[in-house]
């Protein structure tokens, strides 16, 4: 999902942070040596160890840092009274994919992190889960005034169309790191919002 930004922790904490999310992005959690994280970050062995328990509970807080910055874009996008509900959740994949961009289309940290860890860890597993859980849920709370509106068809499962969209974003994510452009994200977008959602007429 989106960048990560938020709150602030100890400098020495947050550079270790910061640098360990594009290296987990990138290289994933098994091929991320704490050794290489040290040394990019200029940072002593124990001063890791001071502010993480190990390795995991470094990639957890890691994940947290990034849960962050997907609350913050949806805070942006799903709040934006001056879009209809449809456009603010199509604005907020858009906000995503522009994140993407810039870090070479290299996907997204949950779904990444999941499909290396989740057959072999129920932490990560769990952990990972919950979170698109929560960006779902966020999603189908403007989904059912899109109901209410009129944009979606009366009847709809705003938490089942939430889901949808969020699977759906997760596999193209992924064709996305694979082709390396945004191809499979927006054919994935304009599918779902032209096709998948089946938009009303708006009430007046």
């Amino acid at each position: 999902m989106d960048a990560p930004s938020g709150q602030m922790h100890h400098p020495t904490k947050q550079l270790l942070l910061d640098a360990g999310m594009p290296m987990l992005l990138k290289q994933g959690y098994n091929d991320l040596g704490i050794q290489a994280l040290l040394a990019a970050t200029g940072t002593p062995k124990g001063s890791f160890y001071h502010h993480f328990r190990d390795k995991e509970d470094f990639a957890l807080q890691v994940i947290g840092q990034y849960m962050r910055g997907v609350h913050d874009g949806l805070d942006t996008c799903l709040t934006d009274e001056h879009l209809a509900p449809l456009d603010r959740v199509r604005a907020f994949f858009e906000l995503t994919q522009q994140s993407y961009r810039e870090e070479g289309y290299l996907g997204c940290l949950l779904g990444g992190l999941g499909q290396e860890l989740s057959g072999v860890s129920e932490v990560f597993r769990r952990k990972i889960d919950g979170c698109l859980t929560q960006i779902a849920e966020r999603i189908a709370a403007c989904l059912q005034l899109a109901i209410e509106r009129g944009e979606v068809a009366a009847g709809a499962d705003p938490r089942i169309m939430a889901t949808l969209l969020v699977d759906c974003w997760e596999g193209a994510a992924l064709r996305s790191r694979l082709r390396g452009n945004a191809q499979p994200l927006n054919e994935m977008l304009d599918f779902y919002f032209t096709s998948a959602v089946g938009r009303g007429t708006p009430n007046p």
